[in-house]
């Protein structure tokens, strides 16, 4: 875990939404698509359904992605040509309790 990258993610509000989106897709994203395919949204969001919900366009959505996950804050999984996102719920307890004891 690496604090300083941690921060800069979550220094911009639309990164922020994110992880509140993704803490319960279910709330945020239609489920029937991925059901169709014989998922859920327990594997991720997928990056258009992240883009439509954000208003922004994919290439920005794709950058904040990346550097969430190379924060750790995020995990990937591709499943065919798509790619799921999900919160990486170790790497937040982990900053979490940085933040308590060590700030």
């Amino acid at each position: 875990m690496e604090p300083s990258l941690i921060l800069k993610a979550l220094s911009n509000e639309t990164r922020r939404q994110i992880l509140f989106w993704l803490k319960h897709p279910e709330q945020y994203f239609d489920e029937t698509p991925y059901l169709e395919q014989g998922l859920t949204l327990q594997i991720g969001a997928c990056v258009s359904d992240i883009q439509e919900q954000a208003g922004l366009a994919q290439s920005v959505i794709s950058s904040y992605l990346l550097m969430m996950q190379k924060a750790g804050l995020l995990e990937a999984e591709r499943v065919g040509k798509w790619t799921f996102y999900r919160r990486n719920e170790k790497t937040i307890q982990a900053f979490a309790e940085y933040i308590r004891t060590e700030l």
